[in-house]
């Protein structure tokens, strides 16, 4: 009998990426956007396995799981995150999470981590990191590559989930572009994280690399650097 998964996950390209990786290990997976449909969810149905964002548009993945865990609920549980900091790893892995992922990851690096998870084998997951020198004015709007290698060389997914970050994108852009206007530290934080992992899974190199230089740091200048990458990134094949 196939495992049954809740993914918990508000960003849809990255839900998108995650339900479809995880339905092909195989497994059945349920998808939510929240903290409280999660919980809702859980109540309703019994899971083999929790797959839940770090953060959450009402709250984050340590609280989940201690208001789980304080319902009586055991269902382990993987922790996801485009962040990359020590801190939050550890805070997710004392709250509970068996394993913490760094996204973007390959279709065949989450298989592992899930059966991992569900008892069924060992692995090893690796952060990626872009070392893409300077300000990446140089760097292609798209990265084929990486997309296929995501995806476990099928084109056609690849070609999908392209077209579903295209259509949210504009509305990201503008809500990086409003949070950095006004100063609301936490909003742009929020929206450059829901960006970051979206980028590595459809490949959107150029973007995805002006995206961690202005969570870096939010100067004008990297935010224009941000502006003409997501321009790009909207206007190219």
């Amino acid at each position: 009998m196939e495992p049954r998964i809740l993914l918990v996950e508000d960003d849809p390209t990255s839900r998108a990426f995650l339900a479809a990786a995880a339905t092909a290990l195989p497994a059945t997976v349920d998808a939510v956007a929240t903290l409280a449909d999660a919980v809702a969810a859980v109540a309703r149905a019994g899971y083999d396995l929790l797959l839940v964002d770090a953060h959450l548009p009402d709250g984050d993945g340590a609280r989940l799981l201690r208001t789980l865990r304080a319902s009586g609920d055991a269902t382990p549980a993987v922790a996801h995150t485009a962040a990359r900091e020590h801190a939050l790893r550890d805070a997710l892995l004392a709250a509970g999470y068996v394993a913490v992922l760094v996204k973007p990851l390959a279709t065949a690096a989450l298989h592992a981590a899930l059966r991992d998870a569900l008892g069924r084998g060992a692995h090893r997951i690796a952060d990626a990191v872009d070392d893409a020198p300077g300000d990446g004015a140089a760097l292609p709007a798209w990265d084929d590559a990486a997309a296929l290698l995501a995806l476990n060389g099928e084109q056609a997914h690849v070609a999908a989930l392209r077209g579903l970050f295209r259509d949210e994108l504009p509305g990201a852009r503008d809500a990086v572009v409003r949070a950095h206007a006004t100063g609301d530290a936490a909003a742009l934080a929020a929206a450059l994280h829901r960006l970051q992992a979206s980028c590595g899974f459809v490949g959107a190199r150029r973007l995805g690399h002006a995206v961690d230089a202005l969570r870096r740091e939010p100067s004008p200048r990297s935010l224009q650097g941000f502006v003409d990458a997501a321009q790009l990134t909207l206007s190219s094949p």
